[in-house]
């Protein structure tokens, strides 16, 4: 049963991005749009899996940052269901942003956890990542955010599995939270936040093992004071 239940999941998280309210990548450069521009990098966690676009975290904190009168559009956002550092490093160069973002946001990694991928090869690739995102951001490292890995043990597709997965996840987010100590840029914790699934289910997501928008906003509200003040 066990073997059944990670293949499902495993398929869930490649294959959900195609359903419904799951709109995949929505990389789309070129907006006229006045005001700041923010690029979003990540995975199913960063599109928002299951929920609808107006409920993804990146389009929740434009909302948020036009409520406190910072000018910013609408997110590019680079990011699909069930990518690794490999496939997001991949991803970027292959769309080859502009350098020129006065926002870059990264969240990536519990993919890497859940196909049991090497911590080693994640601090190589996140680290690249991070090189990256500072240089979106045209080498401004105080415009790039960090946001930790969320811990879907709390989710109902975790539960067999509970302290083992967090015990993973912690380690995956120590080595981004070093990574970016190293290069001086914000880490935030939301692992913390996602945790808070496990005894209310409102924060999760149709599927039962993603979040909803109300946990994106909890998210959200954790990155706002921290960077509000960098657009």
């Amino acid at each position: 049963m066990k073997l059944i239940q990670i293949l499902f999941i495993y398929i869930s998280l490649l294959s959900g991005c195609s359903k419904k309210g799951d709109p995949g990548n929505a990389y789309n450069p070129g907006s006229n749009e006045p005001g700041a521009k923010f690029l979003a990098l990540g995975d199913s966690y960063t599109i928002g899996q299951s929920v609808t676009e107006a409920e993804r975290w990146p389009v929740l904190l434009v909302k948020s940052l036009k409520n406190v009168n910072a000018q910013v559009r609408s997110p590019d956002i680079i990011a699909t269901t069930g990518w690794t550092t490999r496939d997001l490093l991949f991803s970027v160069d292959n769309a080859k942003p502009a350098n020129d973002y006065d926002l870059v946001s990264l969240m990536i990694g519990v993919n890497n956890q859940f196909q049991g991928r090497s911590i080693d090869e994640y601090r190589t690739e996140f680290r690249s990542l991070l090189t990256k995102s500072i240089a979106l951001a045209g080498g401004k490292v105080e415009h790039v955010f960090v946001l930790s890995i969320p811990d879907w043990g709390a989710t109902p597709y975790g539960e067999s599995e509970r302290a083992d997965i967090a015990k993973e996840i912690d380690a995956f987010n120590a080595v981004a939270r070093d990574e970016c100590d190293k290069q001086k840029v914000i880490f935030i914790d939301i692992t913390s936040i996602s945790k808070q699934a496990l005894n209310d289910p409102t924060l999760l997501a149709r599927d039962n093992l993603h979040y909803s928008g109300k946990m994106h906003q909890l998210w959200v509200d954790a990155v706002l004071p921290l960077i509000k003040s960098r657009i």
